[in-house]
């Protein structure tokens, strides 16, 4: 319902400022054509106009920017709330059960494996929340350390494979060639978040079966890159660079099936530029899977900072 009414508040906006363009555009013609002959009226009447114009086109933009914005806060809350109460209500319905019949011990340890699991996804929305907050602040003042990636996106894939209750071969990290450490400087909490965020979603994002590849590079001699490709739903072009705004969520009924709060892949951005890195999405299109690429700066080994 409320997406209609944005959508037809949308349409009365440009309706507006259609029409309003429209109307000022035929005074000004009128006006110079009954003034025509003095050139001096004319010009400024035009510079006027043109002025008027580009305000109603500017207002015009801002609103309906506005009200987008505001209709991806709104899904925000709405994943949000479903991605608490579900784990929950889930939880809840176990401990009722314990609590009202006697249960078998092997059932009981699983009725406690399904709330622990479910614990660790509330948990791990909140702190995405928490995380969006503390990453708004443009500068974080934290002591980096050196971070061995093979080491750090290791630890993250065996969360992701515990977490999803998924097979060792489902997420797989290439060997990097010639047997090479790969160092970066950074906040590793923060790295960690980045790249089981990017886990995460390819996970997500591939409901016919998970089958995800990570590797790790140097290019261009000085950066070490992650990349992590999914088998899963792909996307379009245009896409590429809004998955990661803030809030965002790739329209279509087949990633509207599939759970989440918007916030992971800005995140990750938010991260990798932090870390004075980047990071971008490709994809070969629709139904041919996703490849999320990070990049950061490469650090040397000897680095006279801690390590991890």
């Amino acid at each position: 319902m409320n997406i209609t009414r944005r959508r037809g508040a949308i349409a009365t906006f440009i309706t507006l400022g259609v029409l309003t363009v429209g109307l000022a555009v035929t005074l000004n013609i009128t006006w110079i054509i009954l003034n025509k002959r003095t050139l001096a009226i004319a010009i400024l009447g035009v510079i006027l106009f043109a002025a008027l114009i580009a305000l109603v086109v500017l207002n015009t933009v801002f609103l309906i920017r506005e009200i987008r914005r505001n209709e991806r806060q709104d899904s925000f809350l709405n994943a949000v709330t479903h991605e608490l109460k579900t784990p929950i209500a889930s939880i809840r319905l176990y401990l009722e059960t314990l609590q009202r019949r006697p249960i078998e011990e092997s059932q009981r340890q699983e009725f406690y494996k399904i709330m622990l699991s479910d614990s660790d996804r509330l948990l791990a929305t909140v702190e995405q929340v928490l995380k969006a907050g503390q990453l708004g602040q443009r500068h974080r003042q934290q002591n980096r350390v050196l971070i061995n990636m093979q080491s750090l996106v290791s630890d993250c894939i065996a969360i992701t494979l515990q977490r999803y209750h998924l097979a060792s071969e489902s997420i797989v990290l290439e060997p990097v060639p010639g047997a090479v450490r790969l160092y970066t400087q950074g906040i590793a909490d923060d790295l960690r978040t980045a790249v089981i965020n990017v886990l995460d979603n390819a996970v997500k994002y591939s409901p016919d079966g998970v089958e995800i590849r990570c590797s790790l590079a140097i290019t261009n001699y000085t950066w070490v890159a992650l990349k992590v490709t999914d088998t899963g739903v792909g996307l379009p072009a245009n896409q590429f660079k809004r998955i990661f705004t803030r809030f965002y969520r790739v329209p279509g009924r087949a990633m509207a099936k599939i759970k989440g709060t918007g916030l992971g892949l800005f995140l990750v951005r938010n991260i990798a530029r932090q870390h004075g890195g980047e990071v971008i999405a490709t994809s070969p299109g629709p139904g041919l899977g996703t490849t999320i690429t990070i990049t950061l700066p490469l650090a040397a080994p000897n680095s006279s900072v801690s390590s991890i």
